[in-house]
């Protein structure tokens, strides 16, 4: 028994030992002797400045194979010794990423003081990793036109797509799935430690990553094992740590309204753009410093940035009725244009301490502000699309901290040991304006739905105005990891554990009346009754453990992980109320969420290198991978304060419910029970008419959102995908490689809410006729069927119970697609990289809708994804088949130092659709009775989601720098030049459906934003 318990105890050591749990470089390959018989015991050193420790060693094992791994970007000298054979010496090998260069070596008889030393070329071809992989080096970064922000650089990987589709002025919070994945999938790391945004399940928020003074910033696509959480990119930067001599370097770029071409052309403004969108300014000034505070002992990096830019926001205009409150329609001053600028400001340092031979720590602190004195309007994730300045904030972050710690140790030449935690914590949201003078004022929003749109009320439909709604919203995500890794020559084995903890405290609010109004052309038509202030805080915990292996048998690498994956969340002690809509407050001790989720995931790879000389190889990967975890989806949704009765708002605003309104007596104001949940009609006493509310529980002590325990626990529950590749890559040229990858993923783990208090047989379907419009797929005039409405004497009333969609049928959702990826550096200085993506996703819930006619929900992939509901019949979306194409290439030209280089994009634009307000009377015509609840209208998509896309987006980016080398000073002054063609395309619309407004900002597909126009900015730097 003793012998079993010490068993246990030894395993669980080595399981918990801290060692890599990211992903770096490796030197690996085989020796042998001049007959061609393996030889073991041979020693290989691999040198490089950029280690701090400066040698890393291993030994052939008995298949005569080695392998060096963990090690920095950089350039290595690997050397090969043995008794009674010469040294062999190879140099130059160029590392990136987690790229495994095979190192061969044949060592001849011979005296050891003989060294035969070879310049080769560095291997294009990883021919032991299944893992797909884009890297950017320090030189390439540098020299193409970019933003040195992160959200810049995933603009470069075929086969992402982004929220963010506009020229980069600046960092800005970017979703960047991959394949059809879900919005929150993407993961940016730093120094392999996932810099987390918990509200967004772990992708990353708007932190300025120093990707400007970056070793190299790495892309893994697919084939990630056991270290992976999400089958979604990872983007990882390996950050400069100082060196044995001091170094630096400092940068300046900036541009302004002088320096940008006008792309407001005629047919624009035909389009429905009143005014341009032009970048007023644009800065950024960047200071780095490097280098040993005591040599190969400890190193120093320090950065210090700040950054900025302004810009108008098209088509909307400050308000001259903004702050009277005897004023309730948006008039427009057509002389002032909304905009909004950003500044970002940090001071960040590094140091990295040699502790003993065998001991590495390395200390991480990034201190940031983002809009710490901005005075234009941001729209922060949960504002409306269409926002006066004074209904808005400065989306602001405050403050934003990275920390990190990690401690590595190669044991032995075998053994290695790692460790890091990491932190991010920041607030977010639009907090509110410092004086707030629409504090009391009633927000407004227009729905510009009727014949001749909304003259009277500034044309623009959806805007809000008259009043901002704010929030005081702190977060923080706390990563760890610890593995061990065993490696041999032919054979490796890590095992590893993996942690993290999302704090998310939540509080919003809107004006001190609790209202939001509705109106059509300045008639108000709805209200909106809120609960402010609205807390909603939560916890999330997520903890793996992943053993993961690798054998190379010969010409054939095998590459397998098996990960347990636990997640739970919970909910802290919470109050809502009292306040005007919930004068008695309801208290929550503290909750369970998620309790929790447990799942085994499988990742197998496979490599072969074809002809046996590294310049051809096959690669297969196929893995199970989860959804990220966050305080979001059923993490959240699981609150008590999330699942209180109300219809909107919640876990991104304050809960509220809406009610329809006639006001009688037109003088704005509400002269009805607001406190009755039921209809109640003041008209024959003067006062107006105010329909039920769309929840009558409002305000009550009960959850309305009830959760099936089988949803929230147990076995391969939590939402996943399987992700499978198969890709040739072949060596072109040296230094030249061409891949071509087939992706596909198929996805898993859809949720719904079923109304209990409803019947399948409570939905009465009924359709509409499309108007007549050339516009319109085929002119429309066709009949949109399969909508549904409730029962009148059920209206208002819900009890949700979610669920898993199996309970209703079946639910499919997949991907599949081809990459061509080119990869090319020529020692000259030629760099050539990108390639092109294309795909399909496909969804269909049909069979859940047929049995759950009240279904609600996001269907198709994250970024490019519709909705089915009551509404909306297209429950089997092919969104079509879809090709972007995405390089960069750096050349510069010797002798007169002059660095050319350019960036292209080419991506679909943006999911059209025509959003199209039918009357209760219209409804009625087939409906055969007004719609329920005293609904005047609803809306309905009258094209099916995946026929009709915007402007195709093309951006084309330039840079023509002069090199001037001094001394040991390098100085480089380019001019930049963004959307080079001048570009003009559309990347966002007027959606809403009006077949009476053909022409203005309230036509259907009226420009909101363009693609920023032809800018030229100036930039110089000076490396030392």
């Amino acid at each position: 028994m003793r012998t079993v318990v010490r068993t246990i105890a030894l395993l669980t050591w080595v399981a918990l030992l801290p060692t890599a749990a990211f992903a770096q470089a490796v030197i690996a390959g085989a020796v042998k002797d001049s007959s061609g018989a393996v030889l073991p015991g041979v020693g290989v050193e691999a040198a490089s400045p950029a280690l701090i420790e400066k040698i890393r060693t291993a030994f052939t094992d008995g298949t005569g194979q080695y392998r060096i791994e963990d090690l920095r970007p950089g350039t290595y000298t690997v050397t090969f010794t043995l008794q009674g054979f010469s040294t062999f010496k190879r140099e130059g090998i160029e590392l990136t990423g987690s790229f495994t260069a095979t190192v061969n070596a044949d060592l001849k008889v011979g005296s050891l003081s003989e060294t035969i030393t070879v310049t080769g070329q560095t291997p294009v071809v990883d021919i032991s990793s299944a893992k797909r992989e884009m890297t950017l080096s320090n030189d390439v970064l540098r020299s193409i036109p970019n933003t040195r922000n992160y959200n810049s650089m995933v603009a470069l990987v075929p086969g992402v797509l982004t929220n963010i589709n506009d020229v980069s002025t600046g960092i800005v919070t970017t979703q960047f799935p991959i394949h059809g994945g879900r919005a929150n999938e993407s993961r940016m790391t730093v120094d392999g430690l996932n810099i987390g945004n918990p509200p967004g399940g772990g992708q990353p928020p708007t932190y300025v990553a120093d990707v400007g003074n970056a070793q190299e910033v790495s892309f893994t696509s697919s084939g990630g094992l056991g270290e992976q959480e999400t089958a979604g990119l990872v983007m990882n930067l390996v950050p400069k740590t100082g060196g044995n001599r001091n170094s630096g370097a400092v940068f300046f770029s900036a541009t302004g309204e002088p320096l940008e071409s006008d792309n407001f052309t005629d047919a624009i403004k035909a389009a429905g753009l009143q005014v341009p969108t032009p970048i007023n300014k644009v800065y950024d000034l960047n200071g780095s410093f490097g280098g040993p505070i005591k040599r190969d002992k400890v190193w120093y990096f320090v950065n210090a940035r700040t950054q900025g830019s302004t810009r108008t926001i098209a088509n909307i205009f400050y308000n001259n009725n903004a702050g009277d409150a005897t004023k309730w329609t948006y008039s427009p001053d057509l002389s002032r244009p909304q905009f909004t600028d950003r500044t970002w400001e940090n001071g960040s340092a590094r140091v990295t301490w040699q502790a003993t031979a065998r001991n590495k720590i390395g200390g991480f602190w990034d201190e940031q502000v983002v809009c710490r004195a901005c005075k234009g309007t941001t729209y922060g994730i949960t504002d409306p699309a269409r926002m006066s300045p004074e209904a808005g904030g400065l989306s602001q972050y405050k403050p934003l901290r990275v920390t990190q710690l990690t401690w590595s140790a190669p044991a032995t030449s075998r053994l290695l040991l790692d460790a890091g935690f990491g932190t991010t914590y920041y607030g977010w949201g639009n907090f509110e304006r410092d004086p707030n003078p629409t504090h009391d004022l009633i927000r407004v929003s227009e729905q510009c739905a009727g014949a001749g749109g909304c003259a009277a009320n500034g044309n623009i439909p959806g805007l809000v105005y008259r009043s901002q709604d704010y929030a005081s919203d702190y977060t923080g995500a706390y990563t760890w990891r610890a593995s061990a890794s065993y490696v041999t020559g032919a054979h490796s084995v890590k095992v590893g554990y993996l942690g993290t903890l999302f704090t998310d405290d939540r509080t919003w609010f809107t004006n001190s009346q609790n209202l939001t109004f509705r109106v059509n052309n300045g008639i108000p038509n709805q209200l909106t009754e809120s609960i402010s202030p609205w807390v909603n805080n939560a916890r999330a915990a997520w903890h793996a453990l992943y053993a993961q292996e690798q054998w190379t048998l010969g010409r054939l690498t095998l590459q397998g992980a098996l990960r347990f994956d636990r997640a739970n969340s919970w909910f802290p002690e919470q109050q809502e109320g009292p306040s005007r809509f919930l004068p008695t407050p309801i208290h929550f001790d503290e909750t369970k969420g998620v309790d929790s989720y447990k799942d085994i995931t499988p990742r197998i790879g496979v490599a072969y290198d074809v002809f046996g000389n590294g310049k051809t190889a096959l690669k297969f990967n196929v893995g199970r991978y989860l959804e990220g975890v966050g305080t979001s989806t059923n993490y959240a949704n699981a609150n008590p304060t999330n699942r209180l009765p109300i219809t909107g708002g919640g876990a991104f605003s304050t809960g509220n419910v809406t009610r329809t309104w006639t006001d009688a007596n037109g003088n704005f104001k509400p002269d009805c029970d607001l406190l009755n949940p039921l209809q109640n009609d003041a008209r024959p006493s003067g006062g107006d008419f105010c329909g039920p509310i769309s929840n009558l529980r409002f305000g009550q002590n009960v959850l309305t959102n009830n959760f099936d325990p089988a949803l929230l626990s147990g076995w391969g529950v939590r939402p996943s995908d399987w992700s499978l590749g198969f890709s040739v890559q072949q060596q072109l040229l040296p230094r030249a490689s061409l891949e071509v990858a087939y992706a596909r993923r198929t996805f898993q783990g859809f949720t719904v809410n079923d109304n209990i208090l409803t019947q399948k047989s409570d939905y009465t379907p009924y359709s509409i006729v499309a108007p007549v419009d050339s516009r319109l797929p085929n002119g429309g005039g066709n009949t949109i069927s399969g909508l549904y409405d409730v029962v009148p004497t059920l209206a208002g009333q819900i009890s949700n119970n979610v669920t898993d969609s199996r309970q209703f049928g079946n639910w499919h959702q997949s991907f599949n697609g081809v990459d061509i990826s080119l990869n090319v550096r020529v020692p000259g200085g030629l760099t050539v990289q990108g390639g092109t993506s294309t795909g399909q996703n496909v969804a269909d819930a049909c069979e859940v809708r047929a049995n759950l006619p009240e279904l609600s929900a996001g269907i198709g992939a994250g970024l490019v994804g519709s909705t089915v509901s009551t509404t909306s019949p297209y429950c089997h979306v092919a969104y079509g088949v879809l090709t972007q194409m995405r390089g960069l290439t750096s050349y510069t030209v010797p002798k007169v130092g002059v660095l050319l280089s350019a960036v292209f994009q080419s991506k679909p634009g943006a999911l059209l659709s025509a959003n199209y307000v039918v009357t209760s009377a219209v409804a009625a015509q087939s409906l055969g009775r007004p719609l329920s609840g005293a609904a005047t209208s609803v809306t309905v998509n009258l094209v099916e989601p995946g026929t009709m896309y915007g402007n195709r987006i093309n951006q084309l980016d330039l840079r023509v720098a002069k090199v001037l080398k001094f001394g040991g000073t390098r100085t480089m002054i380019g001019l930049d030049m963004y959307n080079a063609l001048n570009s003009a395309a559309i990347l966002s619309y007027n959606q809403a459906f009006n077949p009476t407004v053909t022409s203005g900002a309230s036509a259907w597909l009226s420009p909101t934003s363009v693609l920023t126009g032809r800018m030229i900015r100036i930039s110089a730097e000076l490396t030392f």
